[in-house]
C-alpha cells in the first residue's frame, strides 16, 4: 500500500492555523523526498490566501521553490472544484486559468472535490486539469444520512468516472467511516470501478487508523497520513504508526521507519520553535460521532460561545445542528456547508425561534448556488427560507460572468505576472494589499516564529459586547446602536449585528465577497462632523470591490449609500457606505490596517 504525505498542507492546516512558513519546510525536503510516499500534499486549502494574509509570502513562489527542491515525488493539491481555493464559485475563466497555472508551477496531481458531492460543480475543473495533463484524483465526500448510502457513493464515483477521472479518493473529513464501513466501501468501490483508490480520514475521534487497516485488507491504494509532529487530533493519522501496523503485511508500505523519525524530530522542534501543541483528541472531539460537525468547526464553535458567555448552549447547538442539516437536504458537513448548517443552528438556538434570522448564505444555498443538496429541501422550509423566489435549477457557474479580463484591468501594473491577476482574481484585496506592499518592498517573507505565533493566536479574535447585551438585541429589536455576534470557522463568519436599519446577519458564501447589508455606527460629536465608526474587528481597506465606485479621499462629496469602505473579517468583505450626504472631511484609518469595533474611520461634514 502506498501513503500520501500531507504535512506540508493539511497537518498544518488543521492543527497549526497554515502557519508553517517556507522558510520551515525548505530544510526537510530533501529526506521528505527520499521517503518513497506516493505523493506530497504542498499545496491548496488554505495555504493560498493564508501565504499572503499573514506570512507575507507568495503562494505560487512557495509552489516553485517546492518543485525545485522536491525532483522524485509527485507534488498534490486539493482544489474546492469550481470554488478553487477560495470560498466562493468563481467563473469558468477563472478556473481554467488557475488550474493551467498551478500545473505549469509545478502541481502534478489535483484532488477535485465539492462539497455536496454534485459532480456538476465539478465537471469544468476536470476537464481543464485534464487537459493541462495533471493526474485528476475526483473526490467523494464521505458522511453519514438518510440519503448517503453506499449506492450514493458508488452513483457519485461512476460519474467521476465518467468524466475521465485517473483514480477516486473517499474524503472522511469529520472521521466519521467506521472500519467495517471502510472495508465495505473501498471494496465496493475496487469491485466497480477499475480505478485506484485513496483514502483521506482525519483522526478526530480516533477509528481513522482501523480504518486505514481495514481500508488495506479490502484493497485500497492509497491513504494519507501525517508526521506524528503534525498527526493526531484534526490532522491525520501518524505515518509512523501505519507504517509499523502494516509492516510485515502483504500491505507492508517499504518504508523506512528511522528515516520517518529523523523528519518527524525536524518537525518537533519547528512545532516547539512555533510553540503549537501536539495534536489531541478531546471529548468534545468525539461528539463528531452524533453531529458530525469536524472537529476545526467544534473548537470554533466553542471558543465563540465562551466568549459570549453562552458556553452552556453548546450543547442545545450541537442537538439543533442534525435538525438544520435534515432541514437543508442533508448536506455533508464541510467546507461551506458546515458553515451554512452550524451558523443557522446557532440562531435557532440563541434567538430562541428556528429561522427567526436567516444569513444570505443559507439562502443562496436554498436557491441552489452552492448545487444541488443531496435531498430535496422540504417546500415549507423553502418558503420559509425565500419564500416564493424558484431555486436555479442549472451547474451555478453558468450564471457567473466572466471575471478574469475585468480583474486583470483592475489590478493594472501592479501584477507582474498571470499569476499575480489570478491571485487578484481569487481574493482581490488580500492580493491588492499583498502586491502593493511588494511594490513598495514592505514584505517580511519568512517572518520570525514568535510573530507568526502571534499572528496565529490572534486570528479569528473578535472584540465582543457583553452578554447581557445579546440579550438585550434579541429581546428588544426596537433600540437602537449596534451588537456583533460572530461565529467563525475555515474561512467563513456569519455576523448578526443590531443598527439603525434592524438586525442583520451575513456569511460568506459563493458570489462576490462583499456584503452590502451591515449597518455603520455613525454618532454626531460636538464638533458637529458625523462619526463613520467601524461595525467590527477587521481590516481596513480603501480599495473598493470589483464593480465598486473609485474610493473617496479627503475633500469628496458622498451620497448615501455610497461605499466609503471595506473592512475585512475572516474573508468576508464587508461595504460601509455612508447613511447622510456630506463632505469627507478626515479618514482615520491607513489601508490594509487593522481596526477595532466601534474605531472612528471617516468624519463627514454633514450636507
Amino acid at each position: 500500500m502506498k501513503l500520501t504525505d500531507t504535512t506540508l498542507r493539511d497537518g498544518h492546516q488543521s492543527l497549526w492555523a497554515t502557519r508553517m512558513a517556507l522558510e520551515d519546510m525548505l530544510p526537510i525536503l530533501e529526506k521528505i523526498d527520499s521517503v518513497g510516499y506516493h505523493s506530497l500534499e504542498v499545496w491548496g486549502g488554505a495555504t493560498f490566501d493564508v501565504c499572503m494574509r499573514y506570512l507575507d509570502e507568495d503562494p505560487w513562489v512557495r509552489l516553485r521553490s517546492l518543485k525545485r527542491n522536491i525532483r522524485k515525488t509527485p507534488l498534490q493539491m486539493l482544489l474546492r472544484a469550481q470554488s478553487l481555493v477560495g470560498y466562493q464559485l468563481y467563473p469558468d475563466d477563472v478556473v481554467e486559468a488557475f488550474i493551467g497555472r498551478a500545473v505549469a508551477n509545478g502541481i502534478d496531481i489535483i484532488r477535485i472535490f465539492d462539497a455536496l458531492n454534485d459532480v456538476r460543480n465539478m465537471e469544468v475543473p476536470i476537464k481543464i486539469a485534464k487537459r493541462e495533463g495533471a493526474h485528476v484524483q475526483g473526490t467523494v465526500v464521505y458522511t453519514i444520512s438518510p440519503v448517503h448510502t453506499t449506492e450514493h457513493y458508488l452513483k457519485t464515483a461512476l460519474e467521476l468516472k465518467q468524466l475521465g477521472v485517473d483514480s477516486i479518493c473517499i474524503k472522511d473529513m469529520a472521521g466519521l467511516l467506521t472500519p467495517f464501513a471502510a472495508y465495505d466501501l473501498v471494496k465496493t468501490f475496487k469491485e466497480n470501478l477499475d480505478l485506484p483508490v485513496q483514502l483521506h480520514s482525519h483522526y478526530i475521534g480516533g477509528l481513522a487508523l482501523a480504518a486505514y487497516v481495514e481500508a488495506a485488507r479490502a484493497g485500497v491504494d492509497v491513504v494519507d497520513t501525517a508526521s506524528v509532529p503534525l498527526a493526531f487530533g484534526a490532522s491525520q493519522p501518524p505515518v509512523e504508526t501505519v507504517v509499523r501496523a502494516l509492516q510485515g503485511t502483504p500491505y507492508d508500505t517499504g518504508l523506512d521507519l528511522h528515516l520517518l523519525f529523523e523528519i518527524a524530530n525536524y518537525f518537533d522542534e519547528v512545532r516547539k520553535k512555533l510553540g503549537y501543541e501536539r495534536g489531541v483528541t478531546r471529548i468534545t472531539d468525539m461528539w463528531v460521532f452524533e453531529h458530525q460537525v469536524p472537529g476545526g468547526m467544534i473548537s470554533n464553535l466553542i471558543s465563540q460561545l465562551k466568549e459570549q458567555k453562552a458556553a452552556d448552549r453548546l450543547p442545545e447547538v450541537l442537538a439543533e445542528i442534525p435538525r438544520v442539516r435534515a432541514d437543508l437536504g442533508y448536506p455533508p458537513l464541510v467546507t461551506p456547508t458546515s458553515q451554512i448548517v452550524g451558523t443557522q443552528a446557532v440562531l435557532n438556538v440563541l434567538l430562541g425561534q428556528r429561522y427567526k434570522m436567516i444569513p444570505g448564505e443559507v439562502k443562496n444555498y436554498v436557491r441552489g448556488l452552492y448545487g444541488r443538496p443531496p435531498a430535496p429541501i422540504s417546500e415549507e422550509i423553502r418558503r420559509l427560507i425565500i419564500g416564493d423566489e424558484e431555486p436555479i435549477t442549472g451547474r451555478p457557474a453558468d450564471y457567473l460572468q466572466p471575471r478574469l479580463e475585468a480583474a486583470r484591468r483592475e489590478i493594472g501594473d501592479l501584477a507582474e505576472s498571470e499569476e499575480d491577476v489570478l491571485s487578484y482574481a481569487l481574493f482581490p484585496q488580500v492580493a491588492r494589499k499583498f502586491l502593493a506592499d511588494r511594490r513598495a518592498g514592505k514584505l517580511q517573507p519568512g517572518k520570525m516564529a514568535a510573530a507568526r505565533k502571534v499572528s496565529a493566536q490572534k486570528e479569528g479574535e473578535m472584540k465582543k459586547v457583553e452578554l447581557k447585551e445579546i440579550t438585550q438585541l434579541i429581546k428588544t429589536l426596537e433600540e437602537t446602536g449596534i451588537t456583533e455576534l460572530n461565529l467563525e470557522s475555515e474561512g467563513v463568519k456569519l455576523a448578526i449585528k443590531r443598527g439603525g436599519g434592524g438586525s442583520q446577519a451575513a456569511a460568506e458564501g459563493p458570489g462576490p465577497l462583499v456584503n452590502t447589508s451591515l449597518p455603520v455606527l455613525s454618532e454626531r460629536p460636538a464638533n458637529g462632523y458625523v462619526e463613520v465608526r467601524s461595525p467590527m474587528v477587521g481590516t481596513f481597506y480603501r480599495a473598493p470591490a470589483p464593480g465598486a465606485p473609485p474610493f473617496v479621499e479627503v475633500g469628496s462629496r458622498v451620497e448615501p449609500g455610497q461605499i466609503l469602505c471595506i473592512i475585512e473579517a475572516m474573508k468576508l468583505m464587508n461595504e460601509i457606505a455612508a447613511e447622510t450626504a456630506g463632505v469627507v472631511v478626515e479618514i482615520l484609518a491607513e489601508n490594509g490596517q487593522p481596526v477595532e469595533y466601534g474605531q472612528v474611520l471617516f468624519r463627514l461634514a454633514e450636507g
